[in-house]
């Protein structure tokens, strides 16, 4: 597959990173001569210097021949041009743009980026899918990471285990021994800077961050038997009055029955006009970094703090106050990927990536065959993917133990006739199931091998 990636920052890296791995075609376009020096230092892919939606620059970037535009740039006219002249111009098949400016996406202007004006086949907002991931962050407390496959029958949850654990120490084997009725697999561990793909006799230690796929009907079960019985928050705060952050406001005030909710701004402007817009919820403008306006708000008596203003450094250090002061929970966005490492020690609870989240998003239109959902883990060092079991894929009819599934690869769980199975070594896949499976970065290329068409690219 021949695609060009317009825009050579975080994301746009990132995807050509991933695209490139599979042997496809990937050109970069961008403006800045650095950005597209670190491309070309650390991927195989061709670069060109331009505007994007400029039609000598997607020329000359092969757009002629060219399967897929993901247009990525950091602004979302330079993205909308380059889809148009793609298609006008070009008649590139699929084309996918990031839209982060909130008044695009009203849905009084949707017929905008219909066909017929201005053809985008995929719309990617990171501040909307950002805004829905806290959300559901704050419907499971405890949870690091949260997200639904197969309409919600079926979750895939992460936590980090604390020293009160029950289960610390044990091995995997004998939480099914211990627990027969639990209906769930634990597919993936982080250990300091250690990633581990569990193996049966993986024993649980404290600190350790878990992924596990469940049934959900059985993840309140699970989160207890991991040691965390935490209740939703009453009492929120939320750092930054910017898109993320009023939008999560307007929706705690239409959901969340009897959840109170307090804003912090430093901007005075941005403060008074967002106090005008929340009815419900308490605007103080101030730094959130003064003991003063932590104190105003009663962080100690708040359950959850959510940092999302546009500054990574106010973000990490105001819930690191917080939880000092006496927040029970924290929630960071992050930006930079190289404050990662810090998460953890500091005693932040969830960091958000708006990276991690629109790559997921852009990976399920960019994987061929019956993909329903992709879901990028810790940078791209693992996904979780949603797909139907076709009956051309190898693994069809066979029990998984005797599948010889790459290296780290775990099939997580099976839709089948409406019902969620967790699957043992005995399990087959049979034509037609919903496949939820979890694969590390370097493995990808051979689980395409094993589900054929349904985990292929073009």
């Amino acid at each position: 597959m021949k695609v060009i990636v317009c825009g050579a920052g975080q994301v746009g890296f990132d995807i050509a990173r991933q695209l490139s791995a599979e042997d496809n075609d990937v050109t970069v376009v961008d403006h800045d001569y650095e950005r597209l020096r670190k491309v070309n230092e650390a991927l195989d892919v061709l670069t060109l210097q331009g505007f994007a939606s400029y039609p000598d620059i997607l020329q000359l970037a092969g757009a002629e021949t060219t399967d897929m535009l993901i247009a990525v740039t950091q602004v979302d006219e330079i993205n909308m041009v380059s889809c148009q002249v793609a298609h006008t111009l070009f008649n590139i098949p699929i084309k996918i743009a990031r839209i982060r400016h909130h008044a695009y996406l009203e849905p009084n202007w949707q017929h905008l980026f219909s066909r017929d004006q201005m053809p985008i086949d995929v719309i990617i907002s990171p501040e909307n899918e950002v805004v829905e991931s806290i959300g559901r962050l704050l419907e499971a407390p405890g949870a690091t990471d949260l997200i639904g496959f197969s309409e919600g029958k079926i979750k895939l949850v992460g936590m980090r285990l604390n020293e009160d654990c029950p289960v610390i120490n044990t091995p995997l084997r004998q939480l099914t021994e211990l627990f027969p009725e639990l209906n769930i697999t634990v597919v993936y561990i982080i250990r300091e800077e250690e990633h581990i793909y569990p193996k049966e006799m993986e024993q649980l230690l404290p600190k350790d961050e878990i992924y596990f796929v469940a049934d959900s009907a059985h993840v309140g079960r699970a989160m207890q038997i991991f040691g965390h019985e935490e209740v939703p928050a009453q009492s929120i705060i939320i750092i930054g009055a910017g898109n993320i952050g009023l939008q999560l406001s307007k929706n705690l005030q239409q959901k969340a029955q009897g959840v109170n909710v307090k804003l912090i701004e430093s901007n005075k402007e941005k403060a008074e006009q967002v106090a005008e817009v929340l009815d419900d919820t308490i605007v103080i403008h101030g730094d959130a970094l003064e003991k003063e306006i932590l104190e105003e708000v009663n962080v100690a008596g708040a359950e959850t703090i959510i940092a999302v203003s546009d500054d990574d450094e106010v973000n990490i250090l105001s819930s690191v106050l917080a939880k000092r002061y006496g927040c029970s929970r924290a929630v960071a966005l992050i930006n930079e990927t190289t404050y990662a490492p810090l998460i953890s020690p500091l005693g932040i609870d969830t960091a958000i990536s708006p990276r991690d989240i629109t790559v997921s998003r852009i990976l399920e239109h960019i994987r061929r065959g019956r993909i329903h959902s992709v879901h990028s883990l810790h940078s791209g060092n693992a996904e979780v993917i949603e797909a139907d079991a076709l009956e051309s894929a190898p693994v069809i009819g066979v029990p998984l133990q005797e599948a010889k599934l790459p290296r780290g690869v775990l099939v997580g769980a099976l839709l089948r006739d409406n019902q969620v199975i967790i699957p043992r070594g005995q399990t087959m896949i049979q034509k037609g199931d919903r496949v939820i499976i979890f694969s590390p970065k370097e493995s990808i290329k051979a689980v395409e091998k094993l589900f054929s068409v349904a985990f292929g690219y073009f």
